[in-house]
């Protein structure tokens, strides 16, 4: 994965630099001392798919750089105050870990960034249940059967035949917990369930939503990929 450091403590951005150093399964691409400038590289490189990020820093804290990200990529939290970790929660971070780090605590903050950056096969089925949050219930759900997942701010709707329902997600994380073998995504705001197309267009799809239409956007960046995962037989 490829990862940045965004802290304002020299001394903790350097022990930070000799974990990654030591950890094959990442790639550091940038350290940033504000993070106003670490925003910038994130505009600019779509490849970055993890922050090491301080909360406490000058001119944006972590908690507004989240939230002036479309599509945050995974965040380990990395802080001296402990009295921030459930609100760290509710942004949808990977881990808080509180300084000093110790190295065994971010070798195991990593190996849960993998597990939940790492796409299941394609071979997946689909058929895994899975129980959201509904009111006061938690509602049993198919994955196969959400149709459309569709981006909200900070929140994401899944939307089957019968209903919809919004969880505090990332497009980005749930991407990455769906299986590639029934779900795609076909533009920034939207992930579809293949099986679902009815037609594809210049910029749009069709999906069947209950028996009705639905017309999804495509993106020019997605387009190229959507065709080359779906079965196309041309005359």
């Amino acid at each position: 994965m490829n990862c940045i450091i965004v802290d304002d403590d020299i001394l903790t951005c350097k022990i930070l630099e000799g974990y990654v150093s030591k950890s094959t399964s990442l790639n550091l691409v940038g350290v940033f001392s504000d993070s106003v400038a670490a925003r910038d590289a994130l505009t600019k490189r779509k490849d970055i798919d993890l922050v090491i990020l301080d909360i406490q820093m000058p001119e944006m804290n972590g908690f507004d750089f989240i939230r002036s990200l479309d599509f945050p990529p995974n965040i380990i939290i990395v802080s001296s105050a402990e009295e921030f970790a459930l609100k760290a929660f509710d942004f949808n971070v990977v881990d808080y870990l509180l300084k000093p780090v110790t190295y065994g605590r971010f070798c195991k903050a990593i190996d849960k960034t993998i597990r939940y950056f790492t796409r299941k096969e394609v071979s997946t089925s689909g058929d895994e249940e899975i129980f959201i949050k509904k009111g006061s219930s938690l509602v049993k759900l198919k994955l196969t059967e959400i149709i459309f997942i569709e981006a909200l701010e900070n929140y994401v709707t899944l939307n089957t035949n019968d209903d919809k329902f919004t969880i505090h997600f990332t497009m980005k994380a749930i991407e990455n917990q769906l299986p590639s073998g029934v779900f795609i995504r076909v533009h920034r705001s939207f992930i579809i369930n293949k099986s679902m197309i009815q037609s594809i267009k210049e910029n749009t799809l069709d999906l069947n939503v209950g028996g009705a239409v639905k017309s999804i956007p495509v993106g020019k960046s997605f387009r190229d990929s959507l065709l080359n995962d779906i079965n196309v037989m041309a005359r």
